[in-house]
């Protein structure tokens, strides 16, 4: 089983971007040390639940810091870029990392995100599409030519080259939409799981995608999907519940809170204003820590791990920073999984 690292980099009221930074870079950093293989980061815009609003340039800056540490994105909402400029930055990327980075692809889950970039949102499974076979077209074929509905290029060569061969790994994110999971199960690349769905339907996604991408002639195993979810392990499971409520709470509540924008956001506003008008409340704690966080004691973790490694999952990534968690409670959570979790899976 390989381990990896997950942040949406949550920016709650208060706090500083820059600390935020900061403290991301720190725990990636703390994770190459204890023997971590990977670090995902996610892309949003506009928005506290995020501030992945320029995912690379984040990622140039833990790549300079690390040396062994597999550096990815979970995900490039691809729709909302230039495919050949992203690609450039990706390829960009990976010559500054000597071959260390891992792609993820996905087309998002905010309408209002697709602000920044001036696409509509009815048009994002189309440009998803395109885009992601055209940044794969540049880095693998020389005087390179492309024409889609949204995006045409021709006679391109890509500056710099990636250096892993073909590219760097490629992984696409879907949940219930079934043209994007066509889309993923033709294109002979692995299924990426985040955080959004319960274990249980997550799982069975996997499953299906797998099954799909055999009907397809492609070859796609349960091992290659890394699977995410939210992660808090402390001494006790009294413990563990009570410092992930906070965080968690805060981030279910910012999920809800904006989807309730397609343009603006939610950035000047105040939770607590939001929290005492809303009319319905999203998921309570108790079921996200029995149905999609993975919260409690070592043993406890340990035996939700082996139900997933059992199902052939091979790479897991624990979202330890979430809403806001503090970050020596981060830090704490992390070198117990390192002593505690980890020597379960050698």
């Amino acid at each position: 089983m390989d381990f990896a690292l997950f942040s949406h980099v949550p920016w709650p009221e208060g706090s500083d971007a820059k600390q935020v930074y900061d403290d991301i870079t720190e725990e990636f950093i703390l994770g190459e040390e204890l023997g971590f293989k990977s670090a995902w980061m996610a892309e949003h815009h506009f928005t506290r639940y995020g501030l992945g609003a320029a995912p690379n340039v984040l990622a140039s800056n833990i790549v300079a810091k690390t040396t062994t540490l597999r550096i990815g994105s979970a995900v490039f909402v691809s729709p909302l870029h230039l495919p050949a400029r992203l690609a450039e930055e990706i390829a960009t990327l990976d010559v500054l990392s000597g071959g260390r980075i891992e792609v993820g692809f996905g087309r998002g889950a905010a309408q209002s995100e697709y602000n920044v970039a001036n696409v509509p949102a009815e048009e994002s499974q189309q440009r998803f599409q395109e885009s992601i076979t055209m940044i794969e077209g540049l880095w693998t074929n020389r005087n390179y030519s492309f024409e889609g509905k949204h995006y045409k290029i021709t006679n391109a060569n890509i500056v710099p080259q990636p250096v892993q061969s073909p590219h760097p790994p490629i992984h696409i994110a879907a949940t219930r939409t079934r043209a994007t999971q066509e889309f993923v199960a033709g294109s002979g690349h692995p299924l990426l799981v985040g955080v959004v769905l319960d274990t249980k339907d997550a799982l069975a996604l996997c499953h299906t995608m797998v099954g799909l991408a055999k009907e397809k002639g492609k070859n796609m195993t349960m091992g290659q999907i890394p699977f995410f979810r939210y992660f808090y392990v402390a001494e006790t499971e009294e413990q563990a519940r009570a410092d992930a409520k906070p965080a968690l709470d805060w981030n279910l509540d910012m999920i809800q809170w904006r989807r309730t924008f397609d343009t603006g956001s939610e950035v000047w506003e105040k939770m607590e204003d939001f929290r005492n008008t809303r009319t319905e409340l999203p998921p309570s704690f108790d079921y996200l820590a029995e149905n999609r966080a993975f919260i409690g004691t070592p043993d406890q973790v340990i035996a939700k791990i082996k139900a997933l490694q059992e199902e052939g999952i091979e790479t897991f990534g624990c979202n330890f920073s979430f809403g806001g968690m503090p970050q020596d409670k981060v830090l704490k959570s992390m070198r117990l999984f390192a002593k505690e979790v980890m020597p379960a899976f050698k």
